[in-house]
């Protein structure tokens, strides 16, 4: 497909045009979530972040490289655009600097998607930006959590006594009953902790793990195995960019040496078709961080493989 081609937009949208400010995968802007079935959404925000930035800036970017993806997967043979209604629906307001009135005007945005039946899936943004997501989709409803990422971010709280960070969402989840009990796993784990009981809460509450060092051992079977629980039932998947090793993803605020290939994580990816998936994020692309764009390329890429399997 040439560059200057568009997916084809659905009746009264508005196609922007080359040259034009980016939309993801150039595809229609569509502010009415009723009039979509999947909603892709940038969420510009970094207050949670303990160390490097800049996640913010990655909604923009990714969208800028999405620009390369065409219409057909060329493994799956899936044609996203020919099968739903699926749009750009622009990013949620956020206030840069009050943390937790961003986390209200987080819910509140993604609650008007669910309550139109719009499944988001979502550019980052740190990895706090999933706790508001998952209150507006599964507070009444738990789902179950495939998490991939480098951290396990079920710490209690950072400098202090702060209990909403970007290493903390998903203890808080817990907390509040929006994953179901037993159907929590987490994928790419690795790196240094700060003590050793960094992952008691976690093994509390039955939180599956895959460590890089067992996925490098074992392979894609283990990762299948572990899947078969999250069969026919509601599952939400959250994919920290730094799942991947800063070889392949350098622009990251917390990278972690070891982790997974570009060709690994796609295949991870991949297998998670046929859930009953029911939303989808990818956070912390931090551009300032990057190198020749090779981060924001690989989670446009990321985005339409998740596209392809919503």
């Amino acid at each position: 497909m040439p560059n200057n081609e568009y997916p084809q937009p659905l009746s009264g949208m508005v196609v922007p045009r080359f040259g034009e400010v980016a939309t993801f995968m150039r595809l229609p802007i569509e502010r009415d979530p009723a009039r979509l079935d999947i909603a892709l959404v940038g969420v510009p925000f970094d207050g949670g972040t303990t160390n490097r930035p800049g996640a913010r800036h990655g909604p923009r970017e990714i969208r800028t490289m999405s620009c390369f993806m065409r219409r057909v997967h060329h493994v799956s043979k899936v044609a996203p655009y020919e099968l739903c209604r699926v749009g750009d629906h622009g990013d949620c307001s956020v206030n840069p600097i009050d943390l937790h009135d961003s986390l209200t005007r987080i819910e509140e945005f993604f609650a008007r998607l669910h309550r139109a039946g719009a499944a988001p899936l979502t550019a980052g943004g740190d990895h706090l930006i999933t706790l508001p997501i998952l209150r507006a989709i599964a507070r009444e409803r738990p789902v179950g959590l495939i998490h991939f990422d480098a951290h396990s971010d079920t710490s209690d709280s950072y400098f202090g006594g702060e209990k909403y960070t970007h290493g903390t969402p998903f203890r808080r989840a817990i907390e509040e009953g929006l994953i179901r009990p037993g159907k929590f796993l987490q994928v790419g784990l690795r790196g240094q902790l700060y003590a050793e009981d960094d992952f008691d809460f976690a093994h509390k509450h039955k939180v599956k793990m895959i460590t890089a060092e067992e996925f490098h051992a074992k392979g894609m079977p283990i990762f299948l195995r572990q899947l078969r629980a999250f069969r026919n039932q509601p599952v939400y998947i959250t994919l920290d960019i730094d799942c991947v090793d800063p070889a392949y993803a350098p622009g990251t605020g917390t990278p972690q040496v070891g982790g997974f290939t570009s060709i690994q994580i796609l295949n991870l990816v991949r297998a998670l078709k046929g859930l009953n998936i029911v939303g989808c994020d990818l956070v912390e692309v931090s551009p300032p961080f990057d190198n020749g764009e090779i981060t924001s390329l690989l989670a446009a890429n990321l985005l339409y493989e998740l596209l392809c399997i919503l």
